[in-house]
């Protein structure tokens, strides 16, 4: 392949969509071989409404920013194959609403369209591009397409993790855990709806919480499936979706367990907190909090570390577990270099 490329103004009408790209292609299928920009928009996932996302814009305000700015400021990325042929790597959105302003004769100048060509990339170069563009970039995917097209490049283009993770960065655990919680949607929440329409990916992060061994365990131990699992996310029992992590001990309390069933985790947590709060925890500093968590876990025995092990369920075990999840989200901020 070259690593070459050039900046350009392409004809519009010469430049096609990408409709190989697997998350078109699905879209393609089910409305035909010449999709609208909006479905277009939606099934790229080009701004997903989850409200845990932080990115993304909607179609129509991504439309109007357009029409208003008289273009596009990022130029799309194009392939060149040598027969000449023009296929869009990156911005089938943003050519679709050209295409459409020029089908509806939108004023202004819409026939061309600024663009980075490249000559002649390899299938492996185009989804190195797609994953920096959207997986690292500044033109994020909503997560649940994030997963989607990293099952397709493990599954489907057979990606190794350690190519996967040089592209996305970041860790291994976390890609895997993205493409068993895409499995997992689809294998148990999909077919308990009436119709794709109903899918709804904002629910997403519920089922990355449910790759939690503890969890998966606890469902199974208590009695209940995954496809219960995707019950309750689709009845909201399981809401906000970081509860998902307190399924353990939800299920293990039997009074905390029928409140979960009847009214949801956020009533059933309710009945479970028991976290100490004396007033001399509270006015300590996080400073000395960390110094004493610290020196606390250093004089933990192997034989109560095999104990803890043996019985995920515990409270302590889960007090652990969730220490963990919140001091590698704050380390993370503090130094995104940090594995």
């Amino acid at each position: 392949m070259s690593i070459q490329a050039t900046h350009e103004y392409l004809s519009v009408n010469k430049v096609q969509l990408d409709k190989a790209n697997p998350r078109i292609k699905k879209w393609i299928e089910m409305y035909g071989d010449n999709p609208t920009p909006e479905q277009i928009h939606l099934a790229l996932g080009a701004g997903g409404d989850d409200p845990q996302s932080s990115g993304g814009t909607t179609y129509i305000s991504l439309r109007e920013s357009i029409r208003t700015n008289g273009g596009i400021i990022q130029p799309i990325i194009v392939n060149r194959t040598q027969n000449g042929e023009l296929t869009v790597i990156e911005g089938n959105t943003r050519l679709a609403i050209y295409i459409d302003f020029i089908d509806k004769e939108a004023a202004g100048n819409w026939e061309t369209i600024p663009a980075i060509v490249y000559d002649d990339l390899d299938e492996e170069a185009m989804d190195a591009i797609r994953l920096q563009s959207h997986l690292v970039g500044p033109r994020a995917w909503d997560p649940y397409s994030k997963a989607k097209y990293l099952h397709f490049l493990h599954s489907h283009e057979h990606m190794p993790f350690d190519r996967l993770v040089d592209y996305c960065g970041g860790r291994k655990s976390e890609l895997e855990n993205y493409i068993a919680a895409y499995s997992d949607m689809e294998k148990f929440y999909r077919p308990i709806l009436d119709s794709d329409s109903d899918f709804d990916t904002t629910r997403f992060s519920g089922f990355v919480e449910l790759q939690r061994p503890a969890v998966k365990n606890a469902i199974l131990a208590h009695g209940y499936s995954y496809a219960n699992f995707a019950h309750w996310i689709d009845d909201r029992l399981i809401d906000p979706l970081n509860t998902v992590r307190k399924i353990p001990q939800i299920l293990s309390d039997a009074a905390a367990k029928q409140t979960f069933l009847s009214e949801g985790a956020r009533e059933a947590l309710k009945l479970l907190d028991r976290a100490p709060h004396t007033q001399s925890l509270d006015c300590a500093s996080l400073f000395e909090l960390c110094t004493a968590t610290s020196s606390k876990i250093s004089k933990v025995t192997f034989i109560e570390a095999e104990r803890l092990k043996n019985d995920p369920d515990s409270e302590i075990t889960q007090a652990l577990l969730d220490l963990s999840d919140e001091l590698s989200s704050l380390i993370k901020h503090i130094d995104p270099k940090v594995e």
